[in-house]
């Protein structure tokens, strides 16, 4: 029997990130209507608690999650402005950083992960991976909620990226459409489902660039700060530090310091 609370939960969850991210960004996604940033909050702190009654499996304190996501509402803010100016840097082609935040399908990805990402750090895995997958459709841009994501954080073109739940990246970090941070294989248990809650996707350090179509694999691989990998490039080893990767095979890997 379907569970009628859930019908108009993802329709709810476009909502909520639209009020989150008008107090974030009133000039760019303010709610037209209302008179006041207290009414905004008010309304949207509602939502949210009505939200998490219906997708907590247990009973729990609602008030007390919404109150931390709230409280780290300035935070998030803070964390998405280094994010619009790595791209308002990165990208010659960007004017101003107004057009970034009004233009930029990274910065809708990027500012929708920041947000997802505190809900996911809170226990609220289904609503922090709804809001990441409606991110997805509209950009093309697939970022787990549960990747660990440094400040000045840029995604150029983005069509097909794809960041797996356990990676990590870096400060400083730009990638290029079609990148992939996936899994290299998935450990099984002995009656065959996959065993989960590991290590399975990259770790990217400092100040590297990833260009477009590269795949980088694996819970162990780990690409060292201020490395740039080339495009169409296929990683499964770990790279050291200041190495430009311009080729690489399961056997034959081809590595040239800048």
């Amino acid at each position: 029997m379907i569970n009628t609370n859930y019908v108009n939960l993802k329709q709810q969850v476009a909502e909520l990130l639209n009020y989150i991210r008008s107090m974030m960004y009133p000039e760019i996604f303010g709610e037209m209507g209302y008179k006041s940033s207290e009414a905004l909050k008010a309304d949207a702190y509602s939502m949210l608690v009505e939200m998490l009654s219906m997708v907590y499996e247990e009973e729990a304190d609602y008030k007390s999650v919404a109150d931390k996501i709230f409280q780290e509402i300035p935070n998030i803010r803070r964390i998405v402005d280094t994010d619009v100016q790595a791209a308002y840097e990165g990208d010659p082609a960007a004017k101003s950083t107004k057009e970034v935040m009004l233009a930029y399908p990274a910065f809708e990805a990027i500012s929708i992960f920041r947000i997802a990402h505190e809900f996911y750090i809170q226990g609220v895995p289904i609503l922090s991976r709804m809001m990441t997958e409606y991110a997805h459709k509209n950009t093309g841009i697939d970022i787990h909620p549960g990747a660990t994501i440094g400040p000045y954080f840029f995604i150029d073109h983005g069509t097909g990226v794809v960041i797996g739940e356990t990676t990590t990246i870096g400060e400083h970090v730009k990638l290029y459409q079609g990148v992939t941070l996936g899994a290299k294989s998935f450990a099984a248990n002995p009656d065959g489902t996959l065993v989960k809650g590991i290590k399975r996707h990259p770790d990217i350090g400092n100040n590297v660039v990833i260009y477009a179509g590269a795949t980088i694999l694996g819970g162990s691989t780990k690409i060292g700060d201020n490395c740039v990998i080339g495009g169409n490039v296929w990683l499964t080893h770990s790279v050291d530090d200041g190495n430009t990767v311009l080729a690489a095979h399961e056997r034959n890997e081809i590595f040239t310091k800048e």
